[in-house]
């Protein structure tokens, strides 16, 4: 089954992105290669039953399975041993990274209190964009009884383009909120 958010730019998006945007090919299209979502654990990583809770969590909201991030190297100050796990990272593709952009757009971040847009300077310089939340409460598949205890992610959009404007308009199409305001240019 085509996903709602794929048919949308399919359909809508690109015959704008070939209006706004001169290209000599239909493959410089600026389109989304993946979603990748991360979690690091931080005071967490001692335990091996907080893990495989974040674990279902996260494969709970993404609809795919995580992967155990280990460190690369022992730092004493933070209490870390080689090879330990410190996160759990998802990276999602094709159909199941439309279904999650379009849970993230329609229905997660408009539960965000006080929400007032995504900052437009969260891209990297390459077209990629990124962002951080603070819970994971905003994603109606968690159950708010169930929490052991709130904890945030960070969600990359990797975009195939040539730079940020382009992934900016793309963006923006596809329905994500930005900021109309420039409340962090302050």
């Amino acid at each position: 089954m085509e996903q709602r958010l794929k048919k949308v730019y399919l359909d809508s998006i690109i015959p704008k992105l070939k209006n706004k945007f001169v290209y000599d090919n239909i493959n410089q299209l600026p389109s989304i290669e993946k979603v990748v979502v991360n979690r690091g654990l931080g005071k967490f990583n001692q335990s091996i039953k907080s893990f495989d809770y974040f674990l279902n969590e996260l494969s709970i909201i993404t609809g795919q399975k995580g992967v155990i991030t280990y460190s690369r190297k022992a730092i004493a100050n933070f209490k870390l041993r080689k090879k330990s796990p410190i996160g759990i990272s998802v990276t999602l593709r094709g159909n199941k990274m439309y279904a999650f952009l379009d849970r993230l757009i329609n229905l997660a971040l408009p539960r965000v209190r006080d929400f007032r847009g995504l900052n437009k300077k969260s891209f990297d310089g390459f077209g990629n964009f990124n962002l951080g939340l603070n819970e994971q409460l905003m994603f109606p598949e968690i159950d708010y009884d169930k929490i052991n205890s709130v904890c945030g992610m960070d969600i990359s959009i990797i975009i195939d383009s040539k730079n940020n404007e382009e992934s900016l308009f793309l963006l923006g199409e596809l329905g994500i909120p930005f900021s109309s305001n420039d409340i962090y240019n302050k």
